[in-house]
Order: C-alpha cells, then structure tokens, then sequence
C-alpha cells in the first residue's frame, strides 16, 4: 500500500499492540490488504479481510502510524466470501490470493481500489471509471511460472518463501495444467511454461536451463524457445524469455481498448512495447516508434514488425530522449512510469497518452505526474485479467 494511503491515520506514537486484535475491515485498498482501524486510531493493514468484517488478526508489523496483520479468525463474514474453489488455494497455495472472495464481487472491489488510489494519491475527485471488462475467471493462464521440488510443481505459500505441491492450477490454459499434472522437470529449481493458445505451441524454460526436463515431444525447450500466439488475427512470435499478457483474451481485449484510443492514421511511441502487441494491431498507424528494453522481446518486436513503418529502439525508456509523436502508448512494469519514464512520456509531447498499468498506487502515481503536466484524465477502464487475486490491470486515457 503507498505511504499516502496513511495520511489519514490518528498516529499514536506510544500505543503498541502484540498477539490477536480485534476489528472491524472498512475498504479495500492497492495491494489487495483490507483497511480497518484499531482502537488507538491507528490504520490497520489486513491480509484476507473483506469489507464490513470483524475479524480476530495475528500482528506481523507494528508501526508507529499503522499495523499490519492477517486474518486469522472471521467473526462476522461478508456475504462475498466464499470457500476457495480450488484445493491448493485452501492447502495456502498464494497463486490466487482472493478465491475467498466471490467472483461477482472481485470487479467492484478492484474498482474500489483503483478509485480509492486515484482519489488518495493522484488527488482526482471522482475519477471517471469506466464498466470493467470482465473475462472467464478459469483455464486462462497461459504462462505458468513455478517452483519445482523433487521433479514436481508446486507454488509459493501465501505470503511464504515455502512450497506448496500441487497436481493442478485452476486458473492455468489447460496445455499448460496437462504439463504441470504429468510432466516431470527433473533436477530444476523453477520452471516457465508458455502455451500460444491460438496456436497450441508450448515452450518451457527450466533453471538451471540444462535441466533434462521430461516432457511431451512437442515442448520446445530451452532459451531460445519460444511460441506464437494470434491476437486479432496478427500473429506473434513470443520467446520464453519475453513479457506477454498472461491470458490470450486479455490481451486481445487490452489490443482493441488501446487501439480505439489511439485511433487510425497517427504518430505513435510506443513504450515498454514488449513484443509489439500494441504496435501491430494498431489502426493503420501512419509511423511507430517502439522502446524496448529486454534483449529478447527487442528480437521478437523486430519480427513481428517485419515489413511495417515502424523503429523499435532498445532503450531504458527513462533514459529515451523521445519523439514528437500524436499519441503515446506506455505499458510499464509494476512499478510504473516513474519520474524518469513520465519525464519520457511528455519529452513526446503527445495529445494522448494511453497508460495500460497493472498496479493501482503506481497507476495513480503516474497520473499524477502526467496532470501535473496539463494533461486531463480523461477514463479509466478496469480489464479483469488477474481472476481470484487482487491484480489490477487498466486502460487509462489522458489528454492534454
């Protein structure tokens, strides 16, 4: 949770707690944790909360301005909690952090966050936020990254460095939970497992990468593996190594919301653009410029731009001097444009910026700094693509 998000806490500097606290959750807040108030005033961070619940916690952090803690008893439950559909996640498998929370309820409550960061860190009154787009909530995954113990997968308990076996994933593309119930991956410490499920090419990467990984013939293997994946009919060559939307109709639907806000016949930057995803199914794009930082999605990005008015540049984008250009289209890590990356953003001094963030204070703090410099926020549209966890994934117009 950012920092500001505690502004509005009764600080008590001599007030201490240890062992179970009793309170009551008010909101959800970026991160996923749930925000009460302990009786000192203080604001309580907490772990497995939902709104309007009085819950029993463990204290893991006490602060002079705040505690933190998780759950560990619910007196009086939510009507939006629900049993966790998949026996790994009721093991403490923290694949999917909110399968306690019903899947109706998941949009709202992502919604009341980004509205919650937006309100508290950018200083937007009632930001306008658009109907999310929710998509299927299982089978969707289609890169699976895990820990292997003793030749099997297994994921990281919640809020753990421990593993916790598993036989099956809930939310994994079904060629990817075939590999992850059968397969065996030897002597490996971690594995990346990528299916295009437009095509049905899988790809895995072991580490060690000469792990001898014992898998289906048609696995390709290795560092220079890679699949194709079909996003609006363009097909895509994405290597192991690469970023990629994590689910084929999320990223189809993030293409088609990216592409209406850009619009045909237009200057683009496109920053952080990965494999050119955006670049190529843009409308008709008069001329593009692509920043990349990563080696292998720069050779992707140049393949999959093969033939079109487009310059890929591998660049720190915070260190791009920029293009003049009609529109940017940035698409960060979690951690967000930044000083640097804004600074970017406006050395292209375009009429739009389309921000595509997967963070809820890092999107709030990139709006920020983006109206700081003259520009509007114009919407902000939530796309569902991380299902029973408290991700955040959104298409965000400003304009100058």
């Amino acid at each position: 949770m950012d920092p500001q998000c505690l502004h509005d806490a009764s600080v008590s500097q001599t007030s201490r707690f240890t062992g179970l606290v009793e309170l009551t959750a008010t909101r959800m807040v970026a991160g996923g944790d749930a925000l009460g108030r302990a009786d000192d005033g203080r604001v309580a961070l907490i772990d497995g909360a939902l709104p309007g619940e009085r819950v029993r916690i463990e204290v893991t952090a006490d602060r002079a301005d705040h505690l933190r803690g998780r759950v560990l008893e619910v007196l009086d439950a939510s009507p939006a909690r629900v049993v966790p559909p998949c026996v790994h996640a009721r093991e403490g498998c923290g694949g999917c952090g909110w399968q306690h929370v019903a899947t109706e309820t998941q949009p709202q409550l992502k919604l009341d966050i980004l509205r919650d960061a937006l309100t508290r860190i950018a200083r937007i009154d009632e930001p306008r936020l658009e109907e999310p787009v929710v998509l299927p909530m299982e089978g969707f995954r289609t890169t699976v990254r895990a820990l292997v113990v003793d030749g099997k997968p297994a994921f990281r308990r919640h809020q753990s460095h421990d593993p916790v076996l598993i036989d099956s994933c809930l939310v994994a593309h079904p060629a990817i939970d075939e590999l992850l119930r059968e397969g065996n991956f030897g002597r490996a410490t971690e594995v990346t497992l990528r299916v295009g499920a437009g095509t049905g090419e899988r790809a895995a990467l072991a580490d060690p990468a000469e792990t001898i990984l014992d898998l289906p013939p048609d696995v390709m293997r290795g560092k220079s593996a890679h699949v194709h994946e079909v996003i609006d009919g363009h097909t895509l060559r994405v290597s192991i190594n690469s970023f990629f939307q994590s689910r084929t109709d999320g990223a189809e639907t993030l293409a088609r919301l990216v592409r209406e806000a850009t619009g045909p016949d237009r200057v683009i930057a496109d920053l952080y653009c990965g494999v050119g995803l955006f670049a190529v199914t843009a409308d008709t794009p008069r001329r593009v410029v692509a920043v990349e930082r990563g080696r292998a999605a720069v050779a992707d990005a140049k393949h999959n731009l093969k033939g079109r008015d487009a310059r890929i540049v591998r660049a720190d984008v915070g260190k791009w001097k920029g293009n003049k250009v009609d529109v940017v289209v940035a698409d960060p890590s979690r951690a967000g444009l930044g000083k640097d990356g804004a600074r970017t953003v406006l050395a292209c001094d375009p009429e739009r910026v389309v921000l595509v963030s997967c963070d809820a204070a890092a999107l709030a703090r990139d709006v920020g700094l983006l109206v700081g410099a003259d520009y509007k926020l114009t919407s902000v549209t939530l796309v569902d693509l991380f299902a029973h966890t408290p991700h955040i994934e959104c298409v965000t117009i400003l304009d100058r």
